[in-house]
């Protein structure tokens, strides 16, 4: 049996299912909670059925997953022949998924490194895919653990919502600054500063808030090699959109992602998200 170091992340990566599969990535599911029901993210409730229970106002919220997963997902990749578990996990400030791994950590059968990537969605799913790779070409735990870091200091994250109310219902972006946003009628453009979500700029209309998102994206990409993910919730026709644009702009584009995101990050960003993701190699 091959003695090797495994890659486990959350639901919350968000990687194309094809991609875990070939480079044998776990991903743990959190949880939305709709109305009474706690659905895992992923295999129970689609970005679509999220969706319309946003827009119908129905009550949802979201919770990591327990101690208990962990330490199931770890005992069986232990089993499965693994020496070590690099264990790669959304913002702590978005969620306790990070704190639950670490306490599976503590008992696991074998090393656990967990790490907070200060990430979330494909911003995550590029740190995976890093580790991986790394491994892939017979790294250690160590060396995983270093490019999963190395790649989320180098990444960045820039999205566009309708509205700042998710975000402040869910306790991810504070009341003044959502208020500001409502009073002034703007439309907010937010990136991921130090694992928190922060207002980058204020435009005028949805229109010209796209096309500033596109404009940051390209300025940030440059010229070297770069993996860009464009991510959406019901709106499919601007995240291609989107997509062609940068294809078009980004020389040094290596990989490039259209994805709809899952129901946890839906929950907290509302319909009519459109983020983008830029993570040099």
């Amino acid at each position: 049996m091959s003695r090797h170091v495994a890659i486990v992340t959350d639901s919350t990566a968000y990687l194309p299912p094809q991609t875990m599969e070939r480079h044998s990535i776990t991903a743990v599911p959190l949880t939305v909670v709709l109305g009474d029901q706690a659905l895992e993210e992923g295999t129970e409730i689609s970005a679509r059925s999220l969706a319309l229970a946003l827009q119908k106002r129905r009550p949802v919220t979201t919770s990591r997953p327990s101690p208990a997963m962990f330490a199931d997902t770890y005992g069986k990749i232990a089993e499965a022949g693994a020496a070590g578990i690099v264990s790669l996990h959304l913002s702590a400030e978005f969620s306790g998924t990070y704190d639950a791994a670490v306490l599976a950590a503590k008992d696991a059968p074998v090393p656990v490194r967990v790490v907070d990537t200060g990430m979330v969605a494909m911003a995550l799913g590029f740190c995976a895919l890093a580790a991986a790779q790394v491994v892939e070409a017979g790294g250690t735990l160590d060396d995983a653990v270093a490019a999963a870091e190395k790649r989320a200091g180098a990444t960045s994250a820039f999205f566009y919502v309708d509205t700042l109310d998710y975000l402040r219902r869910g306790g991810r972006i504070g009341a003044a600054q959502a208020l500001l946003g409502s009073a002034l009628a703007v439309k907010p453009l937010l990136q991921l500063d130090d694992g928190r979500i922060e207002m980058l700029e204020k435009v005028r209309t949805a229109s010209k808030a796209i096309a500033r998102l596109e404009e940051i994206v390209a300025d940030r990409a440059g010229s070297s090699p770069v993996d860009i993910a464009v991510h959406h919730l019901a709106a499919p026709d601007r995240a291609a959109a989107l997509a062609d644009r940068l294809r078009a702009r980004v020389p040094g584009l290596v990989d490039l992602y259209t994805s709809e995101v899952g129901a946890v990050i839906g929950a907290h960003t509302g319909p009519g998200l459109l983020g983008a993701i830029v993570s040099p190699r």
